[in-house]
């Protein structure tokens, strides 16, 4: 069944994270145009941002963090708490989507934050669904630390500048993701894969 875009609005809403980010900006005392000038986003954008017009792929928001000086897994914490255990329900998981017509340049994928209660935690898994996409539509992104893919269904396409590899159904790819790179489904069917995404 079709989600609208009332639906992923919900959605994001659900997770906070236009209104974390405006906390965060809030409460270091940051203009548009200072959270601007830190991450190389644009005051527009930004804006959108906060007020839940769209949904920042995961390199927006490590840099959004890195300017706050928080970890990727503030945007994602329901709670906070200090076990060393913490077990996130399937029905707990909070699905984010693009919005249903992405503009060019923008990520078109959609990932699950598959832990939202540990807090301090030094890695941020994901699992992404990536659809059906061609070569000119893919969008090059880097953020520092690592990341670690492993596809669970379908097949993809990582690119970086002078690398391709198709990964199928049971591949793992490790990569440092300060270099440049993208992923594309190249099958005839959505690809759904775990990310791993660690940051410095």
């Amino acid at each position: 069944m079709k989600r609208s875009r009332e639906d992923v609005s919900l959605e994001v809403r659900a997770l906070k994270l236009g209104s974390k980010a405006r906390e965060l900006r809030q409460k270091n005392q940051y203009t548009l145009q200072d959270v601007a000038a830190k991450t190389g986003l644009s005051k527009p954008f930004l804006s959108q941002i906060e007020n839940d017009h769209v949904v920042p792929p995961v390199a927006t928001l490590l840099r959004l963090a890195r300017a706050f000086n928080v970890t990727l897994a503030h945007f994602f914490q329901d709670e906070t708490g200090h076990d060393k255990v913490a077990v996130t329900r399937r029905t707990e998981r909070v699905r984010v989507e693009r919005r249903p017509h992405h503009r060019k340049g923008e990520t078109n994928y959609v990932y699950e934050a598959l832990d939202t209660k540990k807090t301090n935690k030094q890695m941020e898994p994901f699992l992404v669904e990536f659809p059906v996409q061609e070569t000119s539509e893919m969008v090059f992104v880097s953020h520092d630390g690592e990341e670690f893919l492993h596809v669970l269904q379908g097949e993809l396409e990582f690119r970086s500048i002078d690398r391709v590899e198709v990964l199928k159904a049971g591949d793992s790819i490790y990569f440092e993701s300060d270099l440049s790179h993208s992923f594309r489904c190249i099958g005839e069917k959505k690809a759904k894969a775990i990310v791993v995404v660690w940051s410095k």
